[in-house]
């Protein structure tokens, strides 16, 4: 059995403790709110710089979205209006459409763009399918879904390439659909 002593000594220890733990938690309470400022100060001064910064943001913004607006504005054809709206929501990059009108009789226009990744081009072509079939365009034919390098959708009129970069810089078919015939 403990005598007192050593009972005593050991609830001493324990209160002890206790005033210590409070004085340790008090520096270190003074030491986070100096950090908490210095965040405080950090965020103020971010934040004082963030509208000029939304500002210019915002004007490039309706800069490219005027130029969009008017190269669609210009486009008569309604499926191929529908796609590159589509492609320009889901942030297809390098988009170009080519009049095949008098140069082909498989399409009146060809729609070339990239995806960033195979689940990018997966997602665009997705989205162009249900977007065409929610449109009512009759037939949407589609190739190359399962590995997502190069995805052709043929919607009738409109025929749609999506590429990864590598592999649209391989085929490079823009450049063949847009040279001007050879002069005989």
């Amino acid at each position: 059995m403990a005598s007192k002593k050593s009972v005593k000594s050991k609830a001493r220890g324990k209160r002890a403790a206790k005033p210590s733990a409070r004085k340790s938690a008090k520096k270190n309470a003074g030491k986070t709110s100096a950090a908490k400022q210095r965040a405080k100060t950090a965020v103020k001064k971010a934040a004082a710089r963030k509208p000029a910064a939304k500002a210019a943001v915002k004007k490039t913004a309706a800069k490219a979205g005027a130029a969009r607006a008017a190269v669609k504005s210009d486009i008569k054809h309604p499926v191929l209006k529908l796609i590159l709206a589509r492609l320009d929501e889901d942030q297809a990059a390098n988009t170009i459409h080519i009049d095949l009108a008098n140069k082909s009789t498989i399409a009146d226009w060809m729609v070339v763009t990239s995806g960033r990744s195979n689940r990018h081009v997966n997602a665009i072509a997705d989205h162009v399918i249900e977007s065409l079939h929610k449109s009512g365009v009759p037939q949407v034919r589609v190739e190359g879904m399962p590995n997502c390098d190069w995805v052709l959708i043929d919607a009738g009129d409109v025929i749609l390439h999506i590429f990864r970069p590598e592999v649209r810089a391989f085929y490079n078919l823009e450049k063949m659909w847009m040279r001007e015939p050879a002069q005989a």
